[in-house]
């Protein structure tokens, strides 16, 4: 086997890795959904339940196709990336470089060059987040209409604050929350826990109001078409022409612009948050006491 037939054959393993997912999930959709007439306006379905120790643990179908979204992203950078060249050769080499390129501009320009390091975080945040609203238009369930999913999310990007915050010391961080008065200290720790639940619900009532509005929306048009042009014969009085073309501008915003937009904002809330919360000059006092006590104990 040449190496051209090799790598085209891991090149289209990698693209069925990206692919596959989401036909698993659509398949297993609809398998699975119950049949409905009219509006219906429901959460995640859920598969099974595993037993655990403290309360079962509902398998839904917000984790499955969130999962479907995970590994349909690694198939997509495995592909983008791989046969990655000095000099670029492909399309999806000048691509796989244009998003590295405009995830690390937006996190240096966002968090500055001290978090550098987080520009994989955020490029996976933001393919994660895109991806699972975008999922819509396959007929799926978006995981980010789930607020299960999403405040998930928030809860890992809660702790990366929480960590960046201790950074310039307990005491210090303790300290802020009796800041400028005692008397704030209860409001200051309201204002700590309402950071990853504003998050979670900003993102996930976003998706979820386009869901609602698309289908209610969609069902208008359809009875409307009906009473309207219900008087024509056969099959074109029940066919409904209202729903031709506003429910397709209406998914381009909902579910495309406001999907993608909400990945944006919940990307750039995480690196405000952050840099903004890190201690800078307790951090450095800190490492300079750190660094003197170094150089007493060598002397």
């Amino acid at each position: 086997m040449g190496s051209k037939t090799k790598n085209r054959l891991v090149d289209a393993l990698y693209l069925a890795l990206a692919i596959v997912p989401f036909l698993l999930a659509m398949t297993l959709k609809v398998l699975t959904a119950p049949a409905t007439e009219g509006v219906s306006i429901t959460g995640a379905m859920i598969f099974f339940t595993v037993d655990m120790p403290i309360q079962a643990w509902p398998v839904t179908e917000a984790q499955v196709n969130s999962l479907a979204v995970m590994l349909s992203m690694l198939g997509l950078c495995l592909y983008l990336t791989h046969g990655l060249q000095v000099v670029p050769g492909s399309k999806r080499q000048l691509i796989a470089e244009w998003i590295v390129d405009k995830v690390t501009s937006l996190v240096q320009n966002s968090m500055g060059e001290r978090f550098m390091g987080f520009v994989p975080f955020i490029a996976a945040i933001l393919g994660l987040s895109a991806l699972s609203s975008l999922s819509s238009l396959l007929g799926l369930f978006p995981p980010t209409s789930d607020l299960n999913i999403v405040a998930g999310w928030a809860i890992l990007v809660f702790i990366l604050i929480t960590y960046y915050k201790l950074q310039g010391g307990l005491w210090p961080y303790v300290k802020g929350f009796f800041t400028p008065v005692p008397l704030f200290a209860p409001m200051n720790v309201l204002g700590e826990v309402a950071t990853p639940v504003s998050m979670s619900f900003r993102h996930y009532g976003n998706v979820l109001s386009g869901v609602i509005i698309s289908a209610l929306v969609g069902t208008a048009l359809k009875g409307l078409s009906n009473m309207l042009l219900g008087w024509l014969p056969g099959v074109l009085g029940q066919f409904p022409f209202l729903q031709i073309g506003l429910p397709a501008i209406l998914s381009l915003y909902f579910d495309i612009f406001s999907g993608c937009m909400q990945a944006f904002i919940f990307a750039m809330l995480t690196m405000l948050n952050i840099a903004l919360g890190f201690p800078e000059e307790d951090y450095e006092r800190r490492q300079a006491k750190k660094r003197q006590k170094a150089s007493l104990q060598k002397a």
